[in-house]
């Protein structure tokens, strides 16, 4: 159930006020921690005073950022703080696992809406919408949070896509400074206020890389180019080239020192945003190269020197307007710059062409001087706006990303902040207009959609009467009568506008609104619109001017006359063009007015708004001087008001803040049914999703209810279990309500159930991995055995191969030596067959003989037939050697039997041949040359010049015995 917030709004007077004292000096009396409260709605009471208190304590601690329930309230320093946007910090926000618990910051916003892109199942666009007064700091909060996402959302892998996106977040980056030049300029409040709003779309793909952005504009106030009210300044492009141009460049753009001009006031100041180089430099960076930049400039120069062509008087209204006395010079300069004909300009300056009839001729009448200055300021001014969208165009180009490459975008909208000025026109009424229409979207998303959306769930709601500005939008937009409709209409009447019949028209039209107010004590013609923000003073002088912005069609012509290259571009010859821009009188179209396009350009943008998830940023000024350490308290105090803040942080500190669906609450927390144990009545309920198609819509939605319970039948376990784990705060029953179709909770619920969760999660997820690591064992174990008996098999199989490959050698290696030693037996029978044996003594000793020694006798005798033995033998590394070798030999071949002695043997030295040692051949040797089979059979270890080895050498010399 909802506690009941008694809250004390800003006019409630004097009721109530002496409790509500006490309760301030209960509150105040230890001021001391006041700093330290992040978020405004841990104040009590929440009143006014309270939270302009503890803002002043923060802003003198020098900690300028405090949330405020949903709302993230940024005061600007007035001075700079590097240490708080530096890169570093940025890293820490995004890598903080709860970055919602650091100290507030712009950063926290940031990473909040990338992880809503990041995390969400079907992720839903996000936008930032960054609103205060001028000066307030808008500006700069969308470059630190640009910054952010140009750290953060670029984290590629590869070395080429790092380069990719490096490129792509300069380019974004650098859009800043070409944007604030050509866009920005000092007014009374704010030195660098944007005079345009913007709507920055960064564009992320399916990994949450950023992959580019588009820019889009709303209304810029292009008359600050020939008008700017006293103490402010023109754009700060105009400031950047007078101050930081080389001297070639004040040469060619016609530009010395000390030159002025009349639409550069204040040219003394020096501003920071006077940064010629930054801008040059981002203008490369962008795509535009130094001739187009010089180009830009050129032209820019010429529209200030138009400026300083002044007309006189004509005594004569037949005659058009002369020029002053420089004037003449500052008309040649400029038409030399902007490369037009000089007497066609001056022409076109001072006689105005009118068609007129059926017959469309054509008159042509001299203006009066303040039709010539009107038509000069209507070049400069379309020349300007042109080519501001031009440089949008260029710089969306260069940074925007194939709409097929990225899926999801972050909005960042930086629009002008409430203005209130001495005198307002129609700027303003738009100005004003577009924050009253942000106010709403914010007062309808959040307060109205909260407080609705908790009646209908049947929750027990406190309302909280917050400034709804629905009254004030019927009077600026209503239909069918309003003050943009009025304007309008004076401008379709096509007659001469009189500032006191429009103020006449309005009053008398709008009297019956309560948003429209009077002021009596005004000279001039005016009337009062009061706005959330206070109410503001219009001045109906020159209003429907401005709200036609007409532009004849021959300055058009003009410029498409020039030959330089950029306003070629700025200024085509189209044919269709001129053919609509000259229409018979009979089917002239109305022409959409300034008021007409910037209702249609903000509602595109409030469409865009509402189909993203929006997140609110109020920057508020501490005062009006820009001085740091200075906290007006009347001045944060209107703001505050003005912004509905109270309002803001009565809702969040009684209200719930998540709101999850039934179907998504059960799809996501169904997991925590696992942590309640299982009653004795019965198994839990089962799921939703199980039978989806055989369920009817009824029994589905029971279905649901039931796990519902059997959810939330399990929190205040939950708040036990998180008691008994050392947080007592959260042993408080839980803040949780379940609606019709949405539980509501508090962010502690949310972090405990997710909390939770995340154990549960991680119970299964180690399950599931034991049980896969188990399976994973036995497989591989599984693996191992058939490796096993896979390699025993192969080794079995190559075993039997090799054994049969050995056996198969084996054999024809025995078949062969069986077939050679019975040739050789045949050879050797065939060889001895037929001899005559011999005694040794017989035989003379023939020259070069020796005698066999008598102690070798004996062992010649008893190896004589035993041939194969002592072929052995001698063929044996060991035994007997030299000459005992060969008497072994002569056994061998069973020679005669005798005195070994008259045998003689020679031996062939340096002789050609070979001689047998055999008996004497009878015709010619065959000689029979293979290898022996015996091992070591042509081996000797040591020979001899006279040993023989081998059977092979038996016949050893060629050559005749009788040749001794």
């Amino acid at each position: 159930m909802l506690q009941q917030v008694n809250g004390h709004s800003s006019g409630s007077g004097a009721q109530g006020g002496e409790s509500l004292r006490e309760d301030l000096q209960e509150f105040l009396s230890g001021e001391a921690p006041l700093h330290q409260l992040d978020d405004l709605t841990k104040v009590n009471p929440v009143t006014l005073e309270t939270v302009l208190r503890c803002l002043q304590a923060r802003y003198a601690a020098d900690i300028f950022y405090t949330n405020a329930g949903c709302t993230l309230v940024a005061l600007n320093p007035f001075k700079p703080v590097p240490q708080l946007y530096s890169p570093a910090l940025m890293r820490e926000y995004h890598a903080a696992p709860q970055p919602q618990k650091l100290k507030p910051h712009i950063f926290t916003v940031g990473e909040q809406t990338y992880r809503n892109v990041k995390s969400l199942i079907e992720p839903v666009n996000q936008s930032i919408i960054v609103s205060g007064e001028s000066g307030a700091g808008k500006t700069w909060t969308s470059r630190c949070l640009m910054k952010f996402y140009a750290v953060v959302a670029a984290s590629p892998t590869s070395q080429e896509s790092h380069k990719i996106a490096e490129r792509i977040e300069q380019r974004i980056l650098n859009s800043n400074p070409v944007m604030e030049a050509f866009g920005n300029a000092c007014t009374l409040r704010n030195n660098n206020s944007s005079r345009f709003g913007k709507f920055i779309q960064l564009q992320l793909n399916r990994a949450q890389q950023m992959t580019g952005a588009a820019v889009q504009t709303y209304l810029l106030e292009k008359t600050r180019v020939a008008c700017q009210a006293s103490s402010e300044r023109n754009f700060h492009i105009f400031y950047q080239i007078c101050k930081g141009a080389s001297m070639d460049e004040r040469l060619q753009w016609h530009l010395p020192e000390g030159a002025a001009f009349f639409w550069l006031p204040n040219p003394e100041r020096t501003l920071e945003e006077d940064c010629f180089e930054v801008t040059r430099e981002a203008m490369l960076h962008l795509g535009i190269d130094t001739p187009a930049q010089n180009n830009i400039f050129q032209v820019l120069a010429g529209l200030l020197h138009l400026g300083n062509i002044r007309f006189a008087h004509s005594e004569d209204e037949a005659q058009p307007c002369h020029l002053t006395g420089d004037a003449k010079c500052s008309l040649r300069t400029s038409a030399l710059l902007l490369q037009l004909p000089e007497d066609p300009l001056l022409e076109t300056l001072q006689i105005r062409t009118i068609r007129a009839g059926r017959q469309q001729q054509v008159f042509r009448k001299p203006c009066s001087r303040a039709e010539c200055d009107t038509r000069r300021d209507c070049v400069a001014k379309l020349v300007y706006a042109r080519l501001f969208d031009w440089l949008v165009s260029v710089i969306n180009s260069s940074i925007c990303a194939d709409p097929a490459s990225w899926t999801t975008f972050i909005g960042l909208l930086d629009v002008y902040g409430f203005e209130s000025f001495p005198n307002n026109s129609l700027e303003q009424l738009c100005i004003n207009y577009a924050n009253e229409k942000l106010q709403q979207h914010f007062v309808a998303h959040y307060l109205r959609a909260q407080q609705e959306e908790y009646a209908i769930e049947g929750l027990e709601w406190s309302f909280v009467n917050y400034q709804d500005n629905q009254t004030c939008l019927d009077l600026i937009e209503g239909s069918p009568i309003s003050i943009c409709s009025l304007i309008n209409e004076e401008c379709r009447l096509n007659r001469p506008s009189s500032a006191a019949q429009l103020q006449t028209r309005i009053e008398s039209a709008l009297a019956g609104s309560p948003s429209l107010g009077h002021n009596k004590l005004s000279r001039e013609p005016s009337f009062v619109v009061l706005h959330y923000a206070g109410p503001v003073q219009y001045h109906t002088a020159g209003l429907v001017e401005k709200n036609k912005d007409p532009v004849p069609p021959e300055l058009t012509r003009l410029l498409q006359q020039s030959q330089d290259p950029l306003l070629k571009v700025l200024f085509p010859t189209d044919p269709e063009e001129k053919a609509q821009e000259e229409p018979s009188g009979q089917s002239r179209a109305p022409v959409l007015t300034v008021v007409s396009k910037f209702k249609a350009s903000l509602e595109q943008l409030l469409q865009v708004l509402h189909c993203t998830t929006p997140h609110y940023i109020r920057c508020i000024k501490p005062n009006s001087q820009g001085q740091a350490h200075s906290f007006l308290q009347e001045e944060v105090l209107s703001q505050l008001e003005a912004c509905g803040l109270v309002e803001t942080i009565h809702i969040s500190a009684a209200g719930f803040p998540i709101r999850i669906p039934h179907r998504n609450f059960v799809e996501r927390y169904e997991v925590l049914r696992r942590l309640c144990a299982r009653t004795s009545s019965g198994p839990h309920s089962p799921s939703p999703a199980e039978g989806h198609s055989e369920r009817s819509p009824c029994t589905e939605v029971a279905t649901l209810q039931a796990v519902l319970q059997d959810i939330l039948h399990t929190l205040p376990a939950l708040t036990q279990a998180a008691a008994i784990l050392g947080d007592p705060a959260k042993a408080i029953p839980a803040p949780v309500h379940c609606g019709k179709t949405k539980v509501f909770m508090t962010d502690s619920m949310l972090e405990l159930l997710e909390h939770r969760r995340a154990q549960v999660l991680e119970q299964c997820a180690r399950r599931i991995q034991g049980s896969w690591r188990r399976h994973w064992h036995r497989k591989q174990e599984r693996q191992r055995r058939a490796a096993v008996l896979i390699q025993a098999a192969i080794r079995s199989w190559l075993a039997r191969k090799q054994v049969q490959r050995l056996h198969t050698a084996a054999t024809v290696i025995k078949r062969a030596w069986r077939k050679w030693r019975i040739g050789m037996a045949f050879l050797a029978s065939k060889e001895l067959d037929g001899v005559e044996e011999k005694h040794f003594s017989q035989v003379p000793l023939p020259t070069g003989s020796f005698l066999l020694p008598q102690t070798q006798t004996s062992l010649l005798a008893a190896i004589i037939r035993l041939w194969p033995l002592g072929l052995v033998l001698a063929n044996a590394t060991v035994g007997v050697r030299g000459f005992q070798r060969k008497l072994v030999v002569w056994a061998c071949l069973q020679l005669p039997v005798g005195n070994p002695s008259s045998y003689p043997v020679q031996i062939a030295q340096g002789q050609a041949g070979v001689t047998s040692i055999r008996a004497l051949p009878q015709g010619s040797i065959k000689f029979h040359c293979r290898k022996s089979p015996l091992p070591y059979a042509d081996i000797c270890p040591e020979p001899s010049p006279y040993s023989v080895t081998g059977f092979n050498q038996i016949l050893l010399e060629r050559h005749s015995l009788g040749h001794g």
